[in-house]
């Protein structure tokens, strides 16, 4: 191979895009459900070319797309991390810090006991928490700190192998123990209490491949004969002699006269009604009692399906049945999803709507106007990224980073640019999440910085320990690996009993809560599936925020309280 070797030594980007390539190559394959994904699959890559060739990656390059990736992460984060503080009660609070806590005063414990380099207990951090930007912040920490820069070069080097060392178990352990040790410590039979929490939230299941036929709404016509019971009810009175299906009266065909109507409008003999609704419902409410015409013209009414951000404190904090009861507010709408973040919750009436969340609404525009106007905003599809916010942002936040510091041990020790990013794009992040238009940020961009920033980076990190990665491996191996087992599970344990025990959590949703703390969403995936149900997601959505912000700063306080 020494014909290419050149190659990769004069031009490092070559190296770069390889490791990238091959690493999510790498991350894409899985063994029921458990596989490196496409960061560590970078890293990994990153090792492998690193330990074959040289290649001279500069640390600028790395610092602009960790910076990048910070800001990314804050962002995306930003809405659900103070949405937890400020509303995702106190239980949810102390959840999302007592795992990442747990987690670094593990890892400093373990190191001391084993006698590990602080760079290496980075990286058995950073792996067995399964959060790969702790690689980037304890690697700031340590460029910070007063030694000799031969020393620096050689603790960072330690990061990624041991990353690489404890992160395929940091990945199963979190799975397994959300899946069969919980449940088994708390005696728990966890399809059982899914259904028990399901009928306590008001969720029905739905039977396999009819689906859509429950979710399905329709505009039909209806004729009202002179002996029907809504004969002289007023439009508001037969909706509510129709609860507690959702059926709603949009429009009456009177002779040849259209008219829109209104709650008080009083129903005649012969009147054919356009009414909305569930399907289900139609079919087993009015198809059976009133005779179902055709009229274009009655049902040519313009519906809209939209999403609503939810920024307006009269919604949030509410459940889903406590806003359908408010019968004015959102007649003639019907909610379809809810999304709080990257996960889809169920549409339960015990649900609680929180700020920042995306609901799926669906019925005629003008309701679903007036629902938006109450609630937030309609999200209107954006293209373009606020590079001015953008930019500015990182410059602040990097420069504060470096300009603020803090004694420790004698010692004056910067925050770091990375973490003061981070904390901007958090803060910026949960602006966004109450004025839509302020520093808006496109989901394939936000994409593009949290994913390619951070593979780009650990790629580059890679790179440069790979030629110290077998003979390290040889030298404290074992020692990092069994390390890595230890700070996996002590933070899922104590997270278990204080949330069982002392905080009396829901147990299918406490499941959901300890994957969110140590940001594993396969281990949701597992809880979900193994349970037959969707709602350990409340769990999972309400510490994920905490646990993405907490681990990536505690990469900074682990190298502090090592140094």
């Amino acid at each position: 191979m020494n014909w290419i070797t050149p190659f990769f030594t004069q031009h490092a980007e070559i190296g770069v895009f390889l490791a990238i390539g091959a690493g999510y190559w790498i991350g894409q394959f899985k063994y029921k459900g458990v596989g490196f994904g496409p960061v560590t699959g970078s890293l990994i890559a990153g090792l492998v070319i690193g330990y074959f060739f040289h290649v001279p990656v500069a640390d600028t390059a790395k610092q602009l797309l960790f910076l990048m990736f910070m800001f990314g992460i804050g962002y995306s984060a930003g809405p659900g991390f103070i949405r937890g503080i400020q509303e995702g009660g106190w239980r949810w609070i102390v959840m999302g810090i007592v795992i990442p806590v747990t987690g670094v005063l593990t890892t400093v414990a373990v190191a001391k006991l084993l006698g590990i380099d602080m760079g290496y207990a980075a990286g058995m951090m950073s792996g067995g928490l399964t959060e790969s930007p702790v690689i980037g912040t304890a690697s700031e920490a340590i460029r910070a700190l007063p030694i000799s820069d031969d020393e620096k070069h050689r603790l960072i080097s330690q990061i990624p192998i041991a990353d690489a060392l404890t992160y395929i178990f940091g990945t199963f352990g979190i799975i397994f123990f959300c899946t069969y040790i919980g449940p088994w410590i708390m005696r728990i039979d966890l399809k059982a209490e899914a259904l028990k929490l399901e009928a306590e939230m008001g969720m029905e299941r739905k039977q396999e491949g009819v689906e859509s036929a429950w979710r399905m709404f329709e505009l039909r016509a209806y004729r009202v004969d002179a002996g029907h019971a809504m004969v002289g009810l007023s439009v508001a009175q037969a909706e509510t002699a129709l609860a507690p299906q959702r059926l709603f009266v949009e429009r009456v065909r009177r002779g040849k006269a259209i008219i829109e109507a209104t709650p008080e409008t009083v129903l005649q003999a012969d009147d054919i009604l356009a009414v909305i609704g569930l399907n289900e419902a139609l079919l087993k409410i009015l198809a059976t009692h009133v005779e179902e015409v055709y009229d274009r013209e009655l049902l040519d009414i313009s519906l809209a399906t939209q999403d609503i951000e939810v920024t307006s404190d009269a919604v949030s904090g509410q459940t889903v049945a406590e806003l359908r009861d408010q019968a004015a507010a959102v007649r003639g709408v019907f909610l379809k999803n809810i999304k709080r973040g990257s996960e889809q919750l169920p549409v339960t009436p015990g649900t609680v709507i929180r700020r920042g969340d995306l609901l799926t609404v669906h019925g005629l525009e003008p309701a679903v106007n007036r629902v938006a106007a109450i609630a937030g905003n309609i999200a209107r599809p954006k293209q373009n990224t606020d590079f001015v916010v953008f930019g500015l942002a990182i410059f602040a936040g990097a420069l504060v980073g470096l300009a603020l510091t803090f004694p420790i041990g004698g010692l004056h020790i910067a925050l770091g640019s990375s973490v003061a990013v981070l904390l901007i794009g958090l803060a910026i992040g949960w602006r966004n999440s109450i004025q839509p238009k302020f520093a808006f940020i496109p989901a394939g961009a936000l994409e593009f910085m949290t994913s390619i920033g951070l593979a780009a980076f650990v790629a580059m990190i890679g790179l440069k320990a790979g030629p110290v990665f077998i003979d390290a491996i040889k030298e404290i191996g074992i020692k990092v690996f069994l390390g890595g087992v230890i700070v996996t599970l002590t933070p899922q344990l104590v997270g278990l009993f204080v949330g069982r025990y002392i905080l009396k959590l829901n147990p299918v949703l406490l499941l959901g809560a300890l994957a969110g703390a140590q940001t594993m969403t396969a281990a949701l995936a597992s809880v979900q599936e193994r349970s037959g149900s969707p709602v350990a997601v409340i769990g999972y959505s309400s510490t994920v925020a905490f646990g993405h912000v907490l681990i990536s700063i505690g990469g900074t306080a682990l190298i502090w309280m090592l140094h």
